[in-house]
């Protein structure tokens, strides 16, 4: 549905401006409109008056029609940023966690408890404490990731919008990625950042060294039927808290494959019955898991290791990731438009800029809870 430039103008003349624009900025957020819908030139003869004469003077765009055009064109690349940069094809950043944070990297203390025989509580005596204990980990610091788009006045003259969208997506499309690469090179082991009390660790240590603090890597496991998957689930088992060396329950629900490996993943965990022999055929136990496939992942894999780039598709991971892996976020992806009356309108006839920017770091919380699996 393409706005109606006549019914816009009568609009506005009824409910005025501010509340025209209010509407069109709700319609967008609530998906009853699309960015497609609109055409920057239209708005600006509706919402301006004398139309597009008035753009021959930048300076009139600080009267009240002139800043709720600006604002308008600003929620429509506000959405056209946020579509693109919230694409489902982003799979590690929706496997993990996001923490919100105000501060620039964390330290996170673990939660100490009592031994197990000290929690029977006599009628009359205090309730023992669990309280926080010196054992902790770093997170690394934040960093801001940004891009700027300008609207000139000729895109308003000449109708650009659809370059601008064009041009909105695609730095929503790059911020989006740039955070997806930084989550799947920790996720993949190909970047360390896990701390714990001060030193630095590997995220994946292979299960044939006898000295690792966890094993979590096994070799020659390429996914191929549902020893596979129970041979990586053996290795949770396997897991004990740093600190007090109890097991860790750990019940891994999600599955990160390469592109070549994704129908047999789906058919794997998502077979209803599935066959043990050819006299057993019992419900999936696979079922529970949640399956996602990445190129991007694939792509780094084989550009981290050229001599084992053929057997990059091979590599696979499964696990519990939110407990294993978060993005430490300062501010989500955001979009902040110019103030009217700047250098950039007087010498460059910029009508406004939008800065789309987030900030955060991908960030190990405990290893322990994923396995990578190699072909």
């Amino acid at each position: 549905m393409t706005i109606n430039t006549r019914e816009l103008r009568r609009r506005i003349e009824l409910d005025g401006a501010d509340r025209t624009a209010q509407h069109l900025t709700e319609a967008l957020k609530q998906g009853d409109l699309n960015p497609d819908d609109f055409s920057i030139r239209d708005l600006a003869e509706s919402f301006m008056p004398g139309g597009m004469t008035q753009l021959e003077h930048i300076e009139l765009l600080t009267e009240n029609a002139g800043i709720q055009f600006v604002n308008t064109v600003g929620a429509v690349i506000d959405t056209k940023i946020k579509e693109a940069y919230n694409q489902e094809v982003f799979a590690a950043s929706k496997l993990v966690r996001t923490i919100p944070t105000r501060l620039d990297g964390e330290r996170i203390h673990g939660f100490g408890s009592v031994a197990d025989g000290n929690l029977a509580v006599a009628p009359g005596d205090p309730y023992p404490e669990a309280s926080m204990h010196a054992d902790y980990i770093e997170t690394p610091k934040t960093a801001k990731h940004g891009l700027i788009i300008p609207i000139t006045k000729e895109a308003v003259f000449f109708d650009q919008t659809h370059h601008l969208l064009e041009r909105a997506a695609e730095v929503g499309e790059i911020l989006a990625m740039n955070k997806e690469n930084r989550i799947l090179k920790m996720v993949l082991g190909l970047e360390d950042s896990y701390k714990q009390n001060g030193v630095p660790y590997s995220t994946y240590f292979p299960a044939e060294n006898f000295s690792a603090p966890w094993k979590n890597r096994l070799s020659d496991n390429e996914l191929t039927d549902w020893e596979s998957i129970e041979k990586a689930e053996n290795l949770f088992g396997d897991m004990t808290d740093s600190i007090s060396n109890r097991p860790i329950l750990i019940e891994p629900n999600a599955v990160l494959v390469m592109p070549q490996k994704r129908h047999l993943a789906h058919r794997l965990f998502n077979a209803t019955p599935i066959s043990y022999d050819s006299n057993t055929v019992l419900r999936n136990p696979f079922a529970k898991y949640r399956l996602a496939s990445s190129r991007l992942a694939h792509e780094l894999l084989k550009q981290a290791s050229p001599q084992q780039a053929p057997n990059a598709h091979k590599t696979w991971y499964i696990g519990n990731f939110r407990k294993a892996f978060a993005y430490m976020e300062n501010w989500p992806i955001t979009v902040a438009q110019s103030v009217s009356g700047s250098e950039a309108d007087f010498t460059q006839d910029v009508v406004v800029r939008f800065k789309a920017s987030e900030r955060g770091v991908p960030a190990v919380l405990d290893p322990r809870y994923v396995v990578r699996c190699d072909g």
